[in-house]
């Protein structure tokens, strides 16, 4: 893994992974385990108003009502029985119900989502929709009355070793020209623009979208930088991309759309980019909800004591302290470092040596952020040190020879300045 910071004058040069390793690979199928774990993101989880209880059976694509009180609905990707329900905190404070099932051998379908498809009623087929592989929020695309200009599908994977969306784009681009088709129809017919590498625009040509290619050096094909890079459009600090009229979906969304509509059945798989200890990738197709332990034990991946287990890529990725932590809707990549691989955080204070200041995209004068944030001056750093400009790369803490955990930082602090801006805006 990435072991040692970059030391220069320059911005570190960071290439993503190309395609071309894996065009030889089969997309490896993992067995269908015996116990799934569903998570459903809920603002004020309560295992007591719930609208399913443990005992219950359900069936593979049966779409649930989280409780009578709640519009939130999640899909069941296996069949069989729910054996324990309770409240988990995830990062940086979202809050779940998870849902343990014990997996039947066989699919038994539920036969709701295509009776929706049959009524074209847009809002019971919407329930279905947010829990597909890849969609992690179809209700941010679709805006009724004032409709996106333009939709961005991303081709390229958001951080590196990860080839998710690079395999998608190379083996089902034909699938996402469908999958656009349907997905032009839900949000309003806006533009829309598939970003690939260069190495891949010939077959992303074949999806029918306009096609746009960027240089495959990190962090490239982030949302905001291809807002910039693209569509020669910035961002303002605090605010998103859709604020400007555009939303993101990735490859492997759209063609989740497409199974969907064309075979009246919401897909329960995910793919997956798995990154060994020796940086070996492997791409496997797994039923969401299936623990990474399963996973691993497929793949022949042990973990020894001391090692660590990412949700993610190496940039961005987040540690997991579970191998029972399940493959959620949105789980793109799955890295597993050596203990002796590992780039320890450090003791020492900032040395000032600007190497933050340089790698930084949006030109953050990162050295001085990281002080306030170190001591919770967090409002200050907004206001002082473009806090809210960050666009969440990784890099600050990449290149830090003091080896300061500035990332961790930076979405401490913005999560810790929304808490205290929700609290003033209830107090008034």
């Amino acid at each position: 893994m990435i072991k040692k910071p970059f030391f220069g004058f320059g911005k570190p040069k960071l290439d993503y992974t190309g395609i071309e390793g894996l065009q030889q690979k089969e997309v490896k199928e993992i067995p269908l385990s015996g116990r799934a774990v569903l998570f459903v993101e809920a603002p004020h989880p309560t295992v007591n108003d719930l609208a399913f209880q443990v005992g219950d059976e359900v069936k593979t694509g049966q779409n649930l009502q989280l409780s009578p009180f709640s519009k939130t609905t999640f899909t069941s990707t296996v069949t069989g029985t729910i054996t324990d329900i309770s409240k988990k905190t995830g990062y940086l404070g979202r809050t779940f119900v998870s849902v343990g099932i014990d997996v039947s051998e066989t699919d038994q379908w539920d036969d709701a989502f295509q009776t929706a498809m049959e009524t074209t009623d847009l809002e019971k087929t919407g329930r279905f929709l947010n829990g597909l592989p890849g969609i992690s929020d179809i209700d941010a695309l679709i805006h009724p009355k004032t409709p996106l200009k333009t939709l961005v599908i991303n081709g390229m994977d958001n951080d590196l070793l990860v080839t998710t969306q690079q395999m998608i784009v190379k083996k089902q681009a034909a699938g996402l020209k469908t999958g656009i088709d349907y997905l032009k129809k839900i949000t309003g017919n806006p533009k829309v623009i598939l970003v690939v590498p260069p190495g891949l625009s010939a077959e992303a040509a074949k999806s029918g979208a306009q096609v746009q290619t960027v240089i495959p050096t990190y962090p490239n094909s982030l949302p905001k930088m291809i807002m910039k890079n693209v569509l020669n459009q910035v961002v303002p600090a605090g605010m998103d991309c859709s604020s400007l009229g555009v939303g993101f979906i990735n490859a492997e969304g759209v063609l989740a759309l497409k199974s969907a509509f064309t075979t009246g059945k919401p897909p329960v798989a995910k793919m997956v980019t798995v990154i060994g200890k020796n940086e070996e990738t492997q791409i496997i197709s797994v039923r969401i909800g299936t623990p990474i332990k399963t996973v691993l034990s497929a793949l022949k991946i042990h973990m020894d004591r001391g090692d660590r287990l990412v949700v993610g890529g190496p940039m961005t990725g987040r540690s997991i302290y579970t191998e029972e932590m399940p493959v959620l809707q949105d789980t793109d990549a799955v890295m597993v470092q050596d203990k002796d691989q590992l780039a320890l955080n450090g003791n020492d204070p900032c040395v000032n040596c600007g190497e933050c200041i340089r790698a930084c995209p949006v030109g953050i004068p990162v050295n001085m952020l990281v002080r306030l944030l170190e001591n919770s001056q967090y409002e200050e750093a907004a206001k002082e040190y473009d806090l809210l400009s960050c666009i969440e790369c990784g890099l600050c803490s990449y290149v830090c020879e003091a080896r300061i955990p500035v990332f961790h930082y930076i979405m401490l602090g913005k999560y810790e300045l929304a808490l205290m801006e929700k609290a003033e805006a209830l107090n008034g």
